[in-house]
């Protein structure tokens, strides 16, 4: 979109934004995300040229808002990581029933996930276990009584409602099922996500796959060891899998939608990959950035304020664009923290603990700049008290209502409600906990160390307006070009917002104590020991 359009929209947008907090300068966390959605930035992805122009913007804003560099020999953090990319024309895959061949259609039928490094041939039974969980707090084993050994675990990808929000989020994610499938014998796996509740339609989320998938170079933080073959299934093609099964995938939906026990069986017929795979090597960049804090005793204590940099750079076009800006995924989380940095500089704050801010890279192949982060932190691991993580916090409409997600997990939630409270906010819980968004951004890579996290967004109610805004904005917008910035934001819901993250920050940064995880939180588990807070075992 042509430059002076986009700015007129955001003098229109500003003009009718509304009050915001005094001293903030109206929409100048948008003013990032106009250098950063830029089409120059080549949708950043990560190990790209455009992203290292990000990075590089970024470290510019930190040192022009005083932050001391807090990288390795300066603000970056090089990360390595390997790529993979998928042959189509070289790869295959095949149902083998009853003495017939039946191919699946790359892209159409079934993907193959380079996030786990394929083998290159493959033939194994496939074994359906339901939601395919293990679940010991709620006495759930779908494998119980199932033979995986040398099979391929087929599963719906969704969780049991009656799971609390954690659990789903845990148990859900892709590396704690692969835990449970290689412990089984499992050799792969088969997901089928469940159409009622996509984030993205199979149509759009299947152009990726031509893409580069990656992982962190350090094989210590592989989380899918000895997985051989990964593959997402069409769920409009499942009945493809469940033939001569004596069940249909819109039985086991029905099961689902009304919280009934799925079934675990023997699928007649066995998957046949070849696989042919583009290797390479490259190096991306989290960028960090240190405020000293004020007192003695605290300043080697860090709160860590996060958003990831990255997004999913040029890749199939839609409707002719094949930039993905990734405006509001997440250009507008790294503008906010930016905002709070530059805030809290100019206001000469100088809070008790020191605050890292910290951009990080690779977070749409699977958190991995997180992950490499807390595996091999810049500052003292234990030192890290709490994190704020900020991803896509969608500035469609007001912000009203406060969503923050690990809400009940840690007392970090009172220190949101006290913000919130003086904000005149309401604060409420993950209204959506079946979509697992606990673990999906990196605040999960500081909850895995042990680290108190939250991740804070816009909120809305079920049922209004402002939700189907949100759910419409995800279907069709979401990971697609059409997250530029050619949209509409509500640059005033966005102010306040930066307000909230400084000021929870502020407030976590100035404790007496050191935030801690509530005694009832599943994520206690993770905490490292210390006296008065004792770390349960997994």
């Amino acid at each position: 979109m042509p430059r002076l359009p986009r700015l007129l929209s955001v003098v229109l947008m500003a003009a009718f934004a509304g009050p915001i907090a005094v001293g903030a300068e109206p929409g100048r966390w948008w003013s990032h995300v106009q250098v950063l959605a830029d089409d120059n930035m080549e949708g950043r992805n990560a190990g790209s040229a455009g992203h290292l122009r990000a990075a590089e913007y970024i470290a510019a804003q930190f040192k022009q808002n005083g932050l001391l560099p807090a990288g390795v020999g300066g603000y970056f953090q090089p990360v390595a990581l390997s790529t993979r990319r998928i042959v189509e024309a070289k790869s295959s895959l095949a149902l083998l029933r009853d003495g017939r061949t039946i191919p699946l259609t790359l892209g159409e039928d079934a993907n193959i996930n380079p996030r786990v490094g394929p083998a290159p041939a493959l033939e194994a039974p496939l074994v359906f276990v339901g939601y395919g969980l293990k679940v010991p707090e709620q006495n759930i084993d779908d494998l119980a009584g199932v033979d995986l050994k040398g099979a391929i675990a087929v599963y719906v990808a969704a969780t049991p409602k009656t799971l609390s929000g954690p659990l789903q989020a845990h148990f859900g994610s892709a590396a704690e099922r692969w835990k449970m499938y290689q412990a089984a014998g499992a050799v792969g796996t088969i997901s089928i996500a469940n159409p009622r509740s996509m984030d993205v339609p199979w149509a759009r989320s299947t152009l990726a796959r031509l893409q580069p998938a990656m992982s962190l170079a350090d094989g210590a933080l592989d989380d899918t060891p000895s997985q051989q073959i990964s593959v997402s299934m069409n769920p409009a093609q499942a009945d493809k899998l469940f033939a001569g099964s004596g069940h249909t995938f819109e039985e086991i939906l029905g099961l689902i939608a009304a919280g009934k026990p799925v079934p675990s069986f023997i699928l007649p017929a066995r998957l046949k990959a070849t696989v042919a795979v583009e290797r390479a090597h490259v190096e991306s960049q989290n960028v960090a950035g240190l405020l000293r804090g004020s007192d003695p005793k605290r300043l080697g204590e860090y709160v860590v304020i996060s958003a990831h940099l990255d997004h999913l750079g040029v890749g199939e076009p839609i409707n002719g664009d094949p930039v993905y800006n990734g405006a509001i995924d997440n250009a507008s989380g790294i503008g906010a923290m930016l905002e709070v940095a530059r805030a809290l500089h100019e206001a000469g704050t100088a809070p008790a603990r020191s605050i890292l801010f910290l951009a990080v890279t690779a977070e749409e192949k699977g958190q991995l700049g997180s992950r490499h982060f807390t595996a091999h932190p810049t500052i003292p691991r234990a030192s890290m008290v709490a994190n704020l993580n900020t991803d896509m916090f969608l500035p469609f409409f007001p912000l009203k209502t406060l969503m923050v997600l690990g809400l009940d997990e840690s007392d970090l939630g009172q220190d949101v409600r006290t913000i919130a409270q003086e904000l005149g906010l309401t604060v409420q819980a993950d209204p959506e906990p079946q979509r697992v968004r606990f673990v999906r951004s990196d605040q999960y890579s500081f909850v895995k160390i042990g680290v108190p996290a939250i991740h804070m967004k816009v909120g809305y109610d079920a049922n209004t307006p402002e939700a189907a805004y949100a759910a419409k904005w995800t279907a069709e917008r979401y990971h697609a070009p059409s997250d530029d910035l050619n949209q509409p934001v509500d640059l005033a819901a966005g102010d306040k917002y930066v307000e909230v993250l400084r000021n929870v920050a502020v407030r976590i940064a100035n404790r007496p104590d050191r935030p801690k995880w509530n005694e009832t939180s599943f994520f206690k588990r993770f905490a490292a020991p210390t006296a008065g807070n004792p770390a349960s075992t997994p």
